[in-house]
Protein backbone atom coordinates (compact mmCIF):
# COMPACT_ATOMS: atom_id res chain seq x y z
CA UNK A 1 0.00 0.00 0.00
CA UNK A 2 0.85 3.74 -0.06
CA UNK A 3 3.39 5.53 2.07
CA UNK A 4 2.58 5.86 5.59
CA UNK A 5 -0.76 3.95 5.63
CA UNK A 6 -2.30 2.37 8.55
CA UNK A 7 -4.28 -0.50 9.90
CA UNK A 8 -7.24 -0.47 7.68
CA UNK A 9 -10.16 1.41 8.88
CA UNK A 10 -14.32 0.02 9.03
CA UNK A 11 -15.91 3.33 6.93
CA UNK A 12 -19.14 4.35 7.63
CA UNK A 13 -21.14 1.57 5.56
CA UNK A 14 -19.31 -1.28 6.87
CA UNK A 15 -16.61 -1.02 3.83
CA UNK A 16 -12.65 -1.41 4.83
CA UNK A 17 -10.27 0.73 3.15
CA UNK A 18 -6.64 2.03 4.28
CA UNK A 19 -5.58 5.33 5.91
CA UNK A 20 -2.61 6.72 6.60
CA UNK A 21 -0.59 7.64 9.84
CA UNK A 22 -2.07 10.79 11.16
CA UNK A 23 0.57 13.89 11.24
CA UNK A 24 2.30 14.50 14.31
CA UNK A 25 3.65 18.24 13.97
CA UNK A 26 5.66 19.82 16.90
CA UNK A 27 4.42 22.52 19.10
CA UNK A 28 6.15 24.37 21.79
CA UNK A 29 4.69 25.62 24.90
CA UNK A 30 6.54 28.04 27.50
CA UNK A 31 4.98 30.14 30.41
CA UNK A 32 4.68 33.62 30.87
CA UNK A 33 5.20 35.21 34.65
CA UNK A 34 6.96 38.04 36.77
CA UNK A 35 9.67 36.88 38.54
CA UNK A 36 9.19 39.42 41.56
CA UNK A 37 6.31 37.63 42.34
CA UNK A 38 7.73 34.42 43.38
CA UNK A 39 9.66 35.34 46.45
CA UNK A 40 6.43 38.22 47.48
CA UNK A 41 3.78 34.92 47.61
CA UNK A 42 5.17 31.90 48.55
CA UNK A 43 3.45 28.98 46.44
CA UNK A 44 2.87 31.40 43.72
CA UNK A 45 5.69 29.87 41.53
CA UNK A 46 4.24 26.25 42.09
CA UNK A 47 1.41 26.50 41.55
CA UNK A 48 2.04 28.79 38.40
CA UNK A 49 3.88 25.49 37.33
CA UNK A 50 0.97 23.34 37.72
CA UNK A 51 -1.19 25.45 35.70
CA UNK A 52 1.38 24.90 32.95
CA UNK A 53 1.35 21.52 33.47
CA UNK A 54 -2.88 20.99 32.82
CA UNK A 55 -2.46 23.10 29.33
CA UNK A 56 -0.02 20.09 28.66
CA UNK A 57 -2.12 17.82 29.51
CA UNK A 58 -4.80 19.05 27.65
CA UNK A 59 -2.69 19.11 24.41
CA UNK A 60 -1.19 16.12 25.26
CA UNK A 61 -5.17 13.91 25.60
CA UNK A 62 -5.42 15.26 22.02
CA UNK A 63 -2.96 12.56 20.88
CA UNK A 64 -1.82 14.88 18.02
CA UNK A 65 1.01 16.80 18.48
CA UNK A 66 4.61 16.16 19.53
CA UNK A 67 4.94 18.24 22.53
CA UNK A 68 7.86 20.58 23.96
CA UNK A 69 8.08 21.94 27.26
CA UNK A 70 10.32 25.31 27.51
CA UNK A 71 8.98 25.87 31.19
CA UNK A 72 9.17 29.27 32.55
CA UNK A 73 10.07 32.56 31.05
CA UNK A 74 9.68 35.51 33.48
CA UNK A 75 12.10 38.27 32.66
CA UNK A 76 13.98 39.28 29.98
CA UNK A 77 17.51 37.52 30.13
CA UNK A 78 15.38 34.31 30.21
CA UNK A 79 13.68 35.50 26.86
CA UNK A 80 17.04 36.03 24.99
CA UNK A 81 18.13 32.60 26.36
CA UNK A 82 15.14 30.73 24.64
CA UNK A 83 14.98 32.20 21.23
CA UNK A 84 17.87 30.02 20.63
CA UNK A 85 15.78 26.87 21.73
CA UNK A 86 12.69 28.00 20.60
CA UNK A 87 14.58 27.77 16.78
CA UNK A 88 16.84 24.82 16.98
CA UNK A 89 13.23 22.36 18.04
CA UNK A 90 11.86 22.32 14.34
CA UNK A 91 8.37 23.77 15.41
CA UNK A 92 5.27 23.96 13.95
CA UNK A 93 3.24 26.36 16.28
CA UNK A 94 4.16 27.68 20.14
CA UNK A 95 1.81 28.08 22.93
CA UNK A 96 2.70 30.74 24.98
CA UNK A 97 0.68 29.98 28.23
CA UNK A 98 -0.34 33.53 29.93
CA UNK A 99 0.04 32.48 33.67
CA UNK A 100 -0.41 35.71 35.67
CA UNK A 101 0.78 38.92 34.59
CA UNK A 102 4.35 39.00 32.85
CA UNK A 103 6.22 42.03 31.36
CA UNK A 104 6.77 42.26 27.80
CA UNK A 105 10.86 41.89 28.51
CA UNK A 106 9.23 37.97 28.53
CA UNK A 107 7.91 38.54 25.15
CA UNK A 108 9.29 40.80 23.34
CA UNK A 109 12.13 39.54 21.80
CA UNK A 110 10.66 36.17 21.35
CA UNK A 111 7.73 37.56 18.90
CA UNK A 112 10.67 39.51 16.96
CA UNK A 113 12.87 36.65 16.62
CA UNK A 114 10.70 33.92 15.72
CA UNK A 115 8.72 33.23 12.92
CA UNK A 116 6.54 29.85 13.81
CA UNK A 117 3.22 30.77 14.60
CA UNK A 118 2.40 31.77 18.53
CA UNK A 119 -0.85 31.82 19.83
CA UNK A 120 -1.39 33.27 23.27
CA UNK A 121 -3.09 31.01 25.74
CA UNK A 122 -4.84 32.79 28.49
CA UNK A 123 -6.80 29.95 30.87
CA UNK A 124 -7.88 31.07 34.19
CA UNK A 125 -8.14 28.61 36.70
CA UNK A 126 -11.28 29.65 38.05
CA UNK A 127 -14.27 30.76 36.34
CA UNK A 128 -14.67 33.73 39.04
CA UNK A 129 -13.10 35.09 42.20
CA UNK A 130 -14.81 34.29 45.40
CA UNK A 131 -14.76 38.16 45.94
CA UNK A 132 -15.92 37.55 49.62
CA UNK A 133 -12.56 35.80 50.13
CA UNK A 134 -10.70 37.31 47.70
CA UNK A 135 -6.95 38.30 47.66
CA UNK A 136 -4.03 39.55 45.82
CA UNK A 137 -2.76 36.22 45.41
CA UNK A 138 -5.90 34.60 44.36
CA UNK A 139 -5.61 37.74 41.62
CA UNK A 140 -2.47 36.84 40.54
CA UNK A 141 -3.52 32.93 40.62
CA UNK A 142 -5.97 34.08 37.80
CA UNK A 143 -4.16 37.10 36.01
CA UNK A 144 -4.47 35.25 32.81
CA UNK A 145 -5.47 37.91 30.30
CA UNK A 146 -3.89 40.41 32.23
CA UNK A 147 -0.48 40.80 29.69
CA UNK A 148 -3.21 39.91 26.53
CA UNK A 149 -3.02 43.72 25.53
CA UNK A 150 0.69 44.24 26.49
CA UNK A 151 2.04 41.70 24.06
CA UNK A 152 -0.33 42.40 21.61
CA UNK A 153 0.83 46.01 21.14
CA UNK A 154 4.97 45.04 21.90
CA UNK A 155 3.94 42.69 18.92
CA UNK A 156 2.95 45.23 16.65
CA UNK A 157 5.83 47.35 17.84
CA UNK A 158 7.83 44.43 16.92
CA UNK A 159 6.83 44.68 13.24
CA UNK A 160 4.56 41.75 13.61
CA UNK A 161 0.68 40.81 13.56
CA UNK A 162 -1.09 40.35 17.11
CA UNK A 163 -0.72 37.18 17.91
CA UNK A 164 -4.00 34.79 17.95
CA UNK A 165 -5.37 34.42 21.53
CA UNK A 166 -7.89 31.54 23.22
CA UNK A 167 -9.58 33.13 26.48
CA UNK A 168 -11.48 30.97 28.93
CA UNK A 169 -10.86 29.10 31.77
CA UNK A 170 -8.67 26.10 32.38
CA UNK A 171 -11.07 23.64 33.42
CA UNK A 172 -14.27 22.74 32.37
CA UNK A 173 -14.28 24.98 29.01
CA UNK A 174 -15.49 23.33 26.07
CA UNK A 175 -15.05 26.28 24.03
CA UNK A 176 -11.24 26.73 25.01
CA UNK A 177 -10.54 22.63 24.68
CA UNK A 178 -12.04 23.05 21.22
CA UNK A 179 -9.79 25.82 20.05
CA UNK A 180 -6.69 24.31 21.53
CA UNK A 181 -7.65 21.52 19.11
CA UNK A 182 -8.09 23.49 16.57
CA UNK A 183 -4.35 25.36 16.48
CA UNK A 184 -3.47 21.58 17.24
CA UNK A 185 -4.56 20.31 13.84
CA UNK A 186 -3.32 24.08 11.96
CA UNK A 187 0.12 22.85 13.31
CA UNK A 188 -0.74 19.32 11.37
CA UNK A 189 -1.24 21.34 7.96
CA UNK A 190 1.64 23.53 8.13
CA UNK A 191 4.01 20.66 9.14
CA UNK A 192 2.96 18.66 6.50
CA UNK A 193 2.92 21.87 3.72
CA UNK A 194 6.62 22.24 4.53
CA UNK A 195 7.32 18.50 4.10
CA UNK A 196 4.95 17.13 1.89
CA UNK A 197 5.82 15.79 -1.59
CA UNK A 198 3.56 16.52 -4.25
CA UNK A 199 3.48 14.91 -7.79
CA UNK A 200 3.20 16.20 -11.11
CA UNK A 201 2.67 14.80 -14.22
CA UNK A 202 1.81 16.38 -17.61
CA UNK A 203 0.49 19.88 -17.37
CA UNK A 204 -3.48 21.57 -16.92
CA UNK A 205 -5.62 20.97 -19.63
CA UNK A 206 -4.39 23.52 -22.07
CA UNK A 207 -7.39 25.72 -22.67
CA UNK A 208 -7.67 26.24 -18.51
CA UNK A 209 -5.27 29.08 -18.11
CA UNK A 210 -6.29 29.76 -14.58
CA UNK A 211 -4.48 26.42 -13.02
CA UNK A 212 -1.35 26.82 -14.48
CA UNK A 213 1.31 27.58 -11.80
CA UNK A 214 5.20 27.73 -11.47
CA UNK A 215 6.01 25.00 -8.67
CA UNK A 216 9.28 26.92 -7.58
CA UNK A 217 6.51 29.49 -6.13
CA UNK A 218 4.40 26.86 -4.87
CA UNK A 219 7.52 25.65 -2.85
CA UNK A 220 7.90 29.52 -1.78
CA UNK A 221 4.50 30.67 -1.06
CA UNK A 222 3.59 26.90 1.01
CA UNK A 223 6.48 24.55 1.36
CA UNK A 224 6.36 21.55 -0.36
CA UNK A 225 8.47 19.95 -2.89
CA UNK A 226 6.83 19.62 -6.33
CA UNK A 227 8.33 16.21 -7.73
CA UNK A 228 8.49 15.92 -11.48
CA UNK A 229 6.94 12.65 -12.76
CA UNK A 230 6.81 10.95 -16.04
CA UNK A 231 3.43 9.22 -17.03
CA UNK A 232 5.77 6.07 -18.22
CA UNK A 233 6.70 5.42 -14.14
CA UNK A 234 2.77 4.28 -14.08
CA UNK A 235 1.86 2.77 -16.82
CA UNK A 236 4.99 0.25 -16.18
CA UNK A 237 3.81 -0.60 -12.96
CA UNK A 238 0.62 -1.59 -14.49
CA UNK A 239 2.51 -3.75 -16.68
CA UNK A 240 4.04 -5.65 -13.97
CA UNK A 241 1.09 -6.01 -11.82
CA UNK A 242 0.11 -9.46 -10.96
CA UNK A 243 -3.71 -11.26 -10.93
CA UNK A 244 -2.88 -11.53 -7.34
CA UNK A 245 -2.55 -8.58 -6.49
CA UNK A 246 -5.61 -7.04 -9.18
CA UNK A 247 -7.96 -9.63 -7.32
CA UNK A 248 -7.28 -7.90 -4.08
CA UNK A 249 -8.05 -4.71 -4.90
CA UNK A 250 -10.88 -5.52 -7.16
CA UNK A 251 -12.23 -7.16 -3.94
CA UNK A 252 -11.87 -4.05 -1.94
CA UNK A 253 -13.52 -1.57 -4.88
CA UNK A 254 -16.61 -3.66 -4.51
CA UNK A 255 -16.70 -3.96 -0.82
CA UNK A 256 -16.86 -0.03 -0.98
CA UNK A 257 -18.46 1.05 -4.16
CA UNK A 258 -22.32 0.09 -5.19
CA UNK A 259 -22.69 -0.75 -8.84
CA UNK A 260 -26.22 0.09 -9.51
CA UNK A 261 -27.94 0.07 -13.35
CA UNK A 262 -28.01 2.84 -15.60
CA UNK A 263 -31.05 5.40 -15.22
CA UNK A 264 -31.11 8.36 -17.51
CA UNK A 265 -27.73 9.18 -18.85
CA UNK A 266 -27.30 7.35 -22.37
CA UNK A 267 -23.32 7.29 -21.58
CA UNK A 268 -23.24 5.15 -18.76
CA UNK A 269 -23.61 1.83 -18.33
CA UNK A 270 -23.84 -0.71 -15.21
CA UNK A 271 -19.78 -1.63 -14.34
CA UNK A 272 -18.34 -3.31 -17.42
CA UNK A 273 -16.03 -6.39 -15.58
CA UNK A 274 -12.97 -5.04 -18.36
CA UNK A 275 -13.51 -1.88 -16.37
CA UNK A 276 -13.58 -3.05 -12.89
CA UNK A 277 -10.77 -5.15 -14.28
CA UNK A 278 -8.49 -1.78 -15.76
CA UNK A 279 -9.46 0.38 -12.88
CA UNK A 280 -7.75 -2.24 -10.11
CA UNK A 281 -5.04 -2.79 -12.27
CA UNK A 282 -4.34 1.00 -12.86
CA UNK A 283 -5.13 1.62 -8.79
CA UNK A 284 -2.23 -0.98 -7.96
CA UNK A 285 0.10 0.78 -10.19
CA UNK A 286 -1.27 4.00 -8.82
CA UNK A 287 -0.31 2.74 -4.80
CA UNK A 288 2.97 1.37 -5.78
CA UNK A 289 4.28 4.70 -7.60
CA UNK A 290 3.38 6.73 -4.91
CA UNK A 291 5.50 4.72 -2.61
CA UNK A 292 7.98 4.17 -4.72
CA UNK A 293 8.22 8.31 -5.18
CA UNK A 294 7.80 8.78 -1.99
CA UNK A 295 4.78 11.10 -2.32
CA UNK A 296 1.62 12.75 -0.38
CA UNK A 297 -0.28 13.99 -3.16
CA UNK A 298 -0.23 13.93 -6.79
CA UNK A 299 -1.70 16.59 -9.97
CA UNK A 300 -1.81 14.96 -13.15
CA UNK A 301 -3.15 15.27 -16.36
CA UNK A 302 -1.56 12.92 -19.72
CA UNK A 303 -2.82 11.61 -22.74
CA UNK A 304 -1.06 8.71 -24.69
CA UNK A 305 -1.85 7.77 -28.46
CA UNK A 306 -5.07 5.84 -29.54
CA UNK A 307 -5.39 2.38 -27.62
CA UNK A 308 -1.78 2.85 -25.97
CA UNK A 309 -1.20 1.98 -22.51
CA UNK A 310 -0.19 5.14 -21.60
CA UNK A 311 -3.74 6.54 -22.51
CA UNK A 312 -5.48 3.86 -21.04
CA UNK A 313 -3.30 3.84 -17.48
CA UNK A 314 -3.54 7.87 -17.42
CA UNK A 315 -7.45 7.55 -18.08
CA UNK A 316 -8.33 5.29 -15.47
CA UNK A 317 -6.63 6.26 -12.39
CA UNK A 318 -10.43 7.37 -11.07
CA UNK A 319 -11.23 5.05 -8.69
CA UNK A 320 -7.24 4.49 -7.41
CA UNK A 321 -7.14 7.87 -6.85
CA UNK A 322 -10.46 7.95 -5.06
CA UNK A 323 -9.16 5.65 -2.49
CA UNK A 324 -5.77 7.52 -2.30
CA UNK A 325 -7.86 10.66 -1.29
CA UNK A 326 -9.87 8.70 1.09
CA UNK A 327 -6.92 7.40 2.46
CA UNK A 328 -5.45 10.80 2.95
CA UNK A 329 -3.23 11.33 -0.02
CA UNK A 330 -4.92 14.03 -2.28
CA UNK A 331 -5.04 13.34 -6.17
CA UNK A 332 -6.04 15.72 -8.35
CA UNK A 333 -6.76 15.84 -11.99
CA UNK A 334 -6.39 18.03 -15.21
CA UNK A 335 -2.91 18.82 -13.33
CA UNK A 336 -3.89 21.25 -10.65
CA UNK A 337 -1.62 21.24 -8.17
CA UNK A 338 -2.91 24.57 -6.44
CA UNK A 339 -6.31 23.02 -5.84
CA UNK A 340 -3.96 19.41 -4.81
CA UNK A 341 -2.87 22.14 -2.61
CA UNK A 342 -6.07 23.08 -0.80
CA UNK A 343 -7.23 19.82 -0.79
CA UNK A 344 -3.62 18.70 1.02
CA UNK A 345 -5.03 21.76 3.40
CA UNK A 346 -8.25 20.40 3.70
CA UNK A 347 -7.68 16.49 4.36
CA UNK A 348 -4.34 17.42 7.04
CA UNK A 349 -7.17 19.31 8.95
CA UNK A 350 -9.67 16.13 9.07
CA UNK A 351 -12.39 17.70 6.88
CA UNK A 352 -12.08 15.54 3.78
CA UNK A 353 -11.09 18.01 0.83
CA UNK A 354 -12.82 16.51 -2.75
CA UNK A 355 -12.02 18.03 -5.72
CA UNK A 356 -14.94 20.09 -7.29
CA UNK A 357 -16.23 23.16 -9.35
CA UNK A 358 -19.51 24.80 -9.99
CA UNK A 359 -22.33 22.45 -11.83
CA UNK A 360 -25.39 23.60 -12.64
CA UNK A 361 -27.99 25.95 -11.11
CA UNK A 362 -31.05 24.93 -9.67
CA UNK A 363 -33.21 28.40 -9.38
CA UNK A 364 -36.31 26.44 -8.56
CA UNK A 365 -35.44 25.21 -5.19
CA UNK A 366 -32.17 27.86 -4.86
CA UNK A 367 -29.19 25.85 -4.68
CA UNK A 368 -26.07 24.61 -7.30
CA UNK A 369 -24.26 21.57 -8.03
CA UNK A 370 -20.85 21.32 -6.59
CA UNK A 371 -18.99 18.35 -7.76
CA UNK A 372 -16.42 17.10 -10.57
CA UNK A 373 -15.73 13.95 -12.67
CA UNK A 374 -12.79 11.98 -11.83
CA UNK A 375 -11.35 11.02 -8.01
CA UNK A 376 -13.44 12.01 -4.99
CA UNK A 377 -12.43 11.65 -1.07
CA UNK A 378 -14.80 8.62 -0.47
CA UNK A 379 -14.14 9.18 3.25
CA UNK A 380 -16.46 12.17 3.46
CA UNK A 381 -19.21 10.36 1.04
CA UNK A 382 -22.61 10.45 1.98
CA UNK A 383 -23.94 6.71 1.63
CA UNK A 384 -22.26 4.31 -0.70
CA UNK A 385 -20.82 5.62 -3.39
CA UNK A 386 -21.48 4.79 -6.86
CA UNK A 387 -19.26 3.12 -9.81
CA UNK A 388 -20.59 3.40 -13.14
CA UNK A 389 -19.27 2.79 -16.49
CA UNK A 390 -18.85 5.68 -18.83
CA UNK A 391 -19.04 5.02 -22.54
CA UNK A 392 -16.83 8.54 -22.64
CA UNK A 393 -15.19 10.90 -20.20
CA UNK A 394 -16.63 14.24 -21.12
CA UNK A 395 -13.77 16.94 -22.50
CA UNK A 396 -10.88 14.67 -22.12
CA UNK A 397 -9.71 11.45 -23.71
CA UNK A 398 -10.91 7.74 -22.73
CA UNK A 399 -13.52 5.36 -21.21
CA UNK A 400 -14.10 3.65 -18.39
CA UNK A 401 -15.28 3.69 -14.87
CA UNK A 402 -16.59 6.66 -13.08
CA UNK A 403 -17.00 7.27 -9.69
CA UNK A 404 -20.43 9.31 -8.05
CA UNK A 405 -21.25 10.18 -4.58
CA UNK A 406 -22.42 12.95 -2.81
CA UNK A 407 -20.36 14.88 0.49
CA UNK A 408 -22.09 14.35 3.77
CA UNK A 409 -25.39 16.43 4.32
CA UNK A 410 -24.36 19.04 6.86
CA UNK A 411 -21.98 22.00 6.80
CA UNK A 412 -19.48 22.62 3.79
CA UNK A 413 -16.45 24.20 3.48
CA UNK A 414 -14.99 25.78 0.18
CA UNK A 415 -11.42 26.51 -0.56
CA UNK A 416 -10.24 28.17 -3.81
CA UNK A 417 -6.44 28.96 -3.94
CA UNK A 418 -5.55 31.51 -7.72
CA UNK A 419 -2.74 33.10 -8.45
CA UNK A 420 -2.82 37.23 -8.54
CA UNK A 421 -1.19 39.32 -11.59
CA UNK A 422 1.78 39.99 -9.57
CA UNK A 423 2.82 36.56 -8.76
CA UNK A 424 1.33 35.96 -5.20
CA UNK A 425 -1.34 33.02 -3.72
CA UNK A 426 -4.64 33.91 -2.61
CA UNK A 427 -7.40 32.10 -0.78
CA UNK A 428 -10.80 32.20 -1.24
CA UNK A 429 -13.00 30.61 1.32
CA UNK A 430 -17.14 29.90 1.41
CA UNK A 431 -19.20 27.93 3.80
CA UNK A 432 -22.29 26.79 2.72
CA UNK A 433 -24.54 23.51 3.29
CA UNK A 434 -24.51 19.97 1.48
CA UNK A 435 -28.52 19.74 1.05
CA UNK A 436 -30.85 15.88 1.02
CA UNK A 437 -31.83 15.61 -2.45
CA UNK A 438 -31.67 13.80 -5.70
CA UNK A 439 -27.97 14.47 -8.22
CA UNK A 440 -27.34 13.40 -11.65
CA UNK A 441 -26.70 9.81 -12.25
CA UNK A 442 -23.43 10.71 -14.48
CA UNK A 443 -20.97 8.70 -12.76
CA UNK A 444 -19.45 11.79 -11.19
CA UNK A 445 -19.80 14.05 -7.79
CA UNK A 446 -22.62 16.42 -7.01
CA UNK A 447 -23.87 17.67 -4.17
CA UNK A 448 -26.19 19.75 -3.38
CA UNK A 449 -24.58 23.18 -2.17
CA UNK A 450 -26.76 26.01 -1.28
CA UNK A 451 -25.25 29.43 0.07
CA UNK A 452 -26.31 32.29 1.76
CA UNK A 453 -28.21 35.22 1.22
CA UNK A 454 -29.05 33.17 -1.85
CA UNK A 455 -27.48 30.88 -4.79
CA UNK A 456 -27.30 34.44 -7.73
CA UNK A 457 -26.22 36.54 -4.83
CA UNK A 458 -23.15 33.94 -3.24
CA UNK A 459 -22.13 33.17 -7.08
CA UNK A 460 -21.50 36.98 -7.89
CA UNK A 461 -19.19 37.64 -4.90
CA UNK A 462 -17.76 34.46 -5.11
CA UNK A 463 -16.68 34.81 -8.54
CA UNK A 464 -16.14 38.70 -7.60
CA UNK A 465 -13.25 37.58 -5.73
CA UNK A 466 -10.84 35.93 -9.13
CA UNK A 467 -10.75 32.14 -7.77
CA UNK A 468 -9.97 29.58 -9.92
CA UNK A 469 -12.94 27.21 -11.15
CA UNK A 470 -11.73 24.39 -9.21
CA UNK A 471 -11.87 24.06 -5.51
CA UNK A 472 -11.45 21.94 -2.89
CA UNK A 473 -14.36 20.96 -0.86
CA UNK A 474 -14.68 19.90 2.90
CA UNK A 475 -17.26 19.29 5.26
CA UNK A 476 -17.92 21.20 8.54
CA UNK A 477 -17.87 25.48 8.70
CA UNK A 478 -14.05 25.56 8.73
CA UNK A 479 -13.36 29.01 6.78
CA UNK A 480 -11.88 30.96 9.83
CA UNK A 481 -9.39 27.88 10.61
CA UNK A 482 -8.41 27.94 7.14
CA UNK A 483 -8.04 31.75 6.93
CA UNK A 484 -5.57 31.74 10.21
CA UNK A 485 -3.83 29.20 7.69
CA UNK A 486 -3.63 31.43 4.80
CA UNK A 487 -1.99 34.61 7.49
CA UNK A 488 0.61 32.22 9.12
CA UNK A 489 1.29 31.05 5.47
CA UNK A 490 1.40 35.35 4.92
CA UNK A 491 -1.06 34.89 1.87
CA UNK A 492 -3.69 37.09 1.24
CA UNK A 493 -7.41 35.58 2.11
CA UNK A 494 -10.99 36.25 1.34
CA UNK A 495 -14.11 34.85 3.18
CA UNK A 496 -17.08 34.95 1.01
CA UNK A 497 -20.47 36.10 2.53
Amino acid sequence: MAKELLNEVVSENGAVYAKRKKTRPRIGVFGVGYFKYWSQFEGLLDDMMQKQAVLIQKIEALDSAEIVDFGLVDDATKAYEMVPKLQAANLDLIFCDMLTYATSSTFGVIIKSIDVPIVLVALQPDKAMDYSRASTYMQLYNDDICSLPEFAGVAVRMGKKVPDTIIGTLHDDPAADAEIETYCRIAAVLHDLKTSRIGHIGHPIEAMLDMHSDSTMLTAHFGPHIVQCEAHEIVSQYQKATEQEIDAVKERILSYFDTPDPVSDPISEKLRDSDLYIAARAAVALEKFIQVKKLDGLAYYYDGPDDSDTRVVMSNLIIGNSLLQGAGFPMCGESDLKTCIAMLIMERLGIGGSFAEFHPVDFKEDFVLVGHDGPHNIAIADGQPVLRSLKKYHGKPGFGAGVEFKIKQGPITMLSISSTFDGKMKFVIAEGESLEGPIPPTGNTNTRGFFKPDVRTFLKRWIKEGPTHHFALGVGHHAETIQKIADYLKIESVIVR
